[in-house]
């Protein structure tokens, strides 16, 4: 398996685990605006995730799912966040960890994958971008 290929794998999981975890917060959410705001990046992580999977598929590479134990521990400490405090600053909160994880992986497989062709490179820096731009959005809601 080559650079681009583990990059594209990296960002297609971490794709699915970002609107796993909005899917996730959604039902509580009670802001019009918040849920405004995660729907709208939750719609740019589906465009990021159709254009990863397409990549994979044209290139006969396999997609990857969020690693198991990685993504029960998620929903675990989510669901216990919100189930104790079932408020938008909650939600906020957690959807800013998330935030700060996903920039904190992507930055890594950049660096790890640096043989990555320039198409997937610009797939995670775009992913960065969307994850950045949540994490200031949730700053309204803290």
């Amino acid at each position: 398996m080559n650079d681009t290929e583990k990059l594209l794998r990296e960002c297609n999981s971490g794709i699915k685990m970002g609107v796993d975890s909005i899917n996730h917060v959604m039902p509580y959410v009670k802001s019009k605006e918040l849920k405004r705001v995660l729907n709208a990046c939750k719609d740019k992580h589906a465009v990021l995730g159709d254009e990863t999977h397409q990549l994979l598929i044209n290139s006969n590479m396999s997609t990857k799912d969020p690693h198991p134990m990685a993504k029960m521990m998620a929903d675990m400490s989510t669901r216990m966040k919100i189930t104790m405090r079932r408020t938008d600053n909650e939600i906020a909160s957690v959807m800013t960890d998330g935030c700060n994880m996903g920039i904190k992986s992507l930055y890594k497989y950049l660096n790890q994958y640096g043989g990555a062709d320039k198409q997937s490179k610009e797939i995670a820096n775009r992913l960065i971008s969307v994850e950045q731009e949540l994490r200031t959005d949730m700053r309204g809601f803290l």
